[in-house]
């Protein structure tokens, strides 16, 4: 677990990785790099006026936690694909949320009913794969959208690019997650 101190470190850094794409380069602290050495998901949300502008992240522990705040904070303004690239002049208007996953797990499951038990709405977020088809939503997503598990389950499926019920096949991975949320 991260204290908030450690919260506001990597909000930072956040920050200076998207400001550095402006040219204010970005130099990373070998105590930074050593403080978040550890290999942990992140997804970097932007919000602007409280409405999302750009979320990216790694769902997987792939990269250092410094490394992937960067990347993910980068990818959020710069390379999502439902948003035009965050602008110079946009920056100021720009919150940053955080969120620090742990590894996920998969949840096996015979039945639906089975499922929907091991799923707690504002504590997991989700992952639902099929085949090449993988869809994500962070914990706060549906506390957010007042979604029950199973809406929540729904619309990480439609995430995916799967019909809303795919959920109860018995091919599909649901894998669940828990988070850490750091907010500006």
């Amino acid at each position: 677990m991260l204290n908030n101190e450690q919260g506001k470190k990597l909000l930072k850094l956040a920050r200076q990785a998207i400001n550095s794409y402006f040219g204010e380069g970005l130099e990373i602290s070998e105590d930074i790099k050593k403080e978040f050495s550890t290999k942990q998901g992140a997804f970097v949300t932007l919000y602007k006026n409280k409405e999302l502008r750009g979320c990216i992240g790694y769902s997987e522990p792939v990269f250092p936690l410094y490394k992937a705040v960067i990347q993910a904070a980068q990818a959020a303004a710069f390379g999502d694909p439902r948003f035009i690239p965050v602008s110079e002049d946009e920056l100021k208007d720009i919150k940053i949320e955080i969120s620090v996953l742990t590894k996920p797990a998969e949840i096996k499951f015979k039945k639906p009913d089975e499922l929907l038990r091991q799923i707690e709405i504002g504590k997991d977020g989700l992952i639902i794969e099929k085949g090449p088809l993988k869809g994500l939503l962070l914990p706060q997503v549906a506390v957010e959208w007042k979604w029950n598990k199973e809406e929540f389950l729904a619309n990480t499926c439609i995430k995916a690019g799967l019909p809303p019920n795919a959920w109860k096949e018995l091919n599909v991975k649901v894998y669940k997650f828990q988070t850490q949320i750091f907010k500006e």
